[in-house]
Formats: structure tokens, sequence, C-alpha cells
């Protein structure tokens, strides 16, 4: 995962390097909106995840049912994104149609691969998980560079994307070849299937208001800043995105212990001391050393942002603890948790409407996290009372 971020991060600064501010801020408003179309790939993956690992027993079933599921809602999605090119187009002022039909294609393999990852998390095979998601990162800066380097448009760019985007679920696909959709299906397995298939849409849905709020303030920039300062702004959350997907293999590793009862609490403790710790140096980091963030930002011409890196680097520190908060509420099948995070979101896009500047931006963005991440903790602490005076009772 570490080599899959490096990837993707080398990716955006290839990007940011060849196409400069405006430009990039286009491509960085795509690849927003792509994790916006593909929360359900996290909501497949996840599900698949938890009930892998909470109900070993039911396997079959599961599987089953996530991989057919997944091929379908990919078809969909994909075919819904496709049809909403125009109004992409339009909401990001790309440079023609093409990059947002591009956009709408890569949405097929990202929900596809989602799927077939959540059933290896949840047996824990982490050699074959661990094979696509190296073949996610590194592709992508393969293809998408090379095709930057032919032609430096918004276009060239998602054509390496969705290029890349395939090779995963080729590997996902080779390595889950010997499920049968043939075996027996009792009723006992068709429950179990209405049930994930249930719990899919809701941890979609609270997945889907976690990547908004991570990934819709770039596409607040694009409408409410200049196209240079949208740039800026753009070139800043490469250190944001740098700092929240460097530790993400410690939540894909943890959430099988979170999902089951003996292990959740010590769990979600360990993700959060660990982030909390990592997240703090990432900010002092790039508050020493911003001359080399600003290297691997962009260069010079995002000279601008450079004394505000730090503040890019808090986002992404707060960003990864949320993330770890979101899933630990996933894990228990909480309900509250996508209603805070989703309060976050309309926070967040009321009160960046009214930015006029990055830092005004940004702040307001930390400012909405911090909130968020104070009122889901205060939501784990209120669930684990209940859990342990639920234990007493039954004592």
């Amino acid at each position: 995962m570490a080599a899959m971020n490096v990837g993707t991060y080398a990716f955006q600064l290839v990007a940011a390097r060849l196409l400069g501010p405006s430009q990039y801020g286009a491509v960085a408003g795509m690849m927003a909106l792509l994790m916006v179309l593909s929360v359900v790939q996290l909501g497949l993956q996840a599900t698949a995840a938890r009930r892998i690992a909470a109900a070993p027993e039911d396997v079959a079933a599961i599987e089953q049912t996530v991989l057919t599921a997944t091929w379908r809602a990919a078809l969909v999605l994909g075919a819904l994104a496709v049809a909403a090119s125009p109004a992409v187009w339009w909401l990001l002022r790309l440079d023609g149609l093409l990059p947002a039909v591009l956009l709408g294609l890569c949405v097929v393999p990202v929900t596809v691969m989602g799927g077939q990852a959540g059933v290896l998390q949840g047996e824990r095979r982490w050699l074959p998980l661990s094979m696509m998601y190296l073949s996610v990162g590194l592709p992508r800066v393969l293809l998408g560079g090379g095709c930057l380097l032919v032609s430096a448009t918004e276009a060239s760019a998602m054509v390496g994307v969705l290029a890349a985007s395939w090779l995963p679920v080729l590997i996902g696909t080779w390595v889950l070849r010997g499920r049968r959709a043939d075996a027996i299906v009792t009723a006992h397995d068709r429950a179990v299937r209405r049930d994930v298939r249930r719990e899919t849409a809701g941890s979609s849905l609270a997945l889907l208001a976690f990547v908004a709020l991570s990934s819709l303030d770039v596409v607040v920039a694009r409408n409410v800043l200049d196209d240079h300062q949208a740039g800026l702004y753009a070139g800043g959350l490469i250190v944001t995105k740098a700092v929240l997907f460097l530790p993400q293999f410690a939540v894909v590793i943890l959430f099988p212990s979170m999902s089951t009862a003996g292990e959740s609490r010590a769990a979600v403790l360990r993700g959060l001391a660990f982030l909390t710790g990592l997240g703090a140096a990432c900010v002092a980091g790039a508050y020493l050393l911003s001359d080399l963030a600003l290297v691997f930002v962009g260069g010079d011409e995002y000279a601008d942002v450079q004394s505000k890196l730090w503040l890019f680097a808090c986002l992404g520190g707060l960003l990864s603890v949320l993330q770890l908060l979101v899933y630990a509420g996933l894990a228990k099948r909480g309900r509250w948790t996508k209603y805070l995070v989703t309060l976050g979101v309309v926070a967040m896009l009321a009160a960046g409407a009214l930015a006029t500047s990055v830092t005004g931006l940004a702040v307001t963005v930390a400012i909405v996290d911090v909130v968020v991440v104070v009122l889901l903790v205060a939501l784990q602490v209120f669930r684990g009372k209940r859990g342990t005076e639920t234990l007493q009772t039954a004592a």
C-alpha cells in the first residue's frame, strides 16, 4: 500500500509539473470526483471484509453475492457517470467533453476492484491483496505519466488513469478465478445475501459522506477561487493526500480486527495512537522542511502555497484519523457515523462557499474536520460504555 500511495502521489506530481496550476486544478477536480463516484467500491470492500471476518461460516454466500453485485454495480455506475459527463464538463470548466467521459469510464474498473479486494481483505490474504494494491499506483504513474509526456492535456491524463485502472481488476480476477456461482443455495444463504446487500448500501452511504468530505473541497476551490488559486489549492492537497494515504495500510489491516468483538476496542485505540503520532510528525516535517515539500508539490510554480503546506499536512492527518473512525463505525454497523459525517459535508460546502483565499478555504475545512473527529470520538466512547453495560447486565 505504501508503494501504491507513492505511485498515486507520483502521478499527481508529474501531472502538476507538466500541466501547470490551471490545468492541474481541473485534473485534481476529476480525481476528486472519481473518488466520490467510486464510493460503492469502498462500500463493497468494507462489507465483504467485515462479513467474512465476523462470519467465516457464511463465506461462500458472502463472496458470491459481493462478486456478482460488484460487476452489476460497476456497469450501472459507469453508465450513469458517462451520461453525466456534460455536467462534469460544466462543473469543472474542462477543456472539452472527452476528459469527463473518460472519468465516467474509470468508475467501472475502480468499482470492480473494491469487491475483489474486500474478499481478500476479509480472508486476510495479504499477499494477493498486496499485488492488487501494487498494481494500482505504479501503473498509474507509468501509464499516466507516459500519456502526459506524449500530450500534456487533461484528456491524456485520464486516458492513462483509465488504462491503469484495469490492471488490478485483471489480477483480482486471476486470484479469485476458482470461485464458482453454482453452489447449492440454502434459505440461510439467501438471508445472508439480502443482509449483505443492505449492509453494502449502508456502508456506501457512510463512505460516500467521508469521501465527499475529504475530496469535494477541491471542487469548491475550483468554483470559488480563480484558476490560479484553485490550482495552488490543488497543489497543497497533494500534501494532504500524501499524509492521508501514507498510513492507509493501518486501516486495512485493523478493519477485520475492529469487526470482531474481542479485538475491536484495542484495534481502534492502536489505530488512533498510531495515526495521531504520524500525523503530528508529518505536520512538523511540512513546516520545518517546506522547501523540500514544495519540490514534491510541483516546484516554483506553486511557491505561493509553500508557507501553507503545514496546514495541508494537518488536513491530511485529521482525515486519516477521521477515516479510521468511520471504519470503526462500519465495523459495528453504527448508524450515527454516516449522519455526523454528512453534517460535516454540508457544513464544509456551506462555509467553504464563503472562502475568498487558499488559506481561508483550508482553515474552514480544517475546522469542520476537527469538529467531526471530536463527535466521532465521543460516539466511540458512548458506544464502548453501552457495550460494557450490556456485558455486565448479561453477566
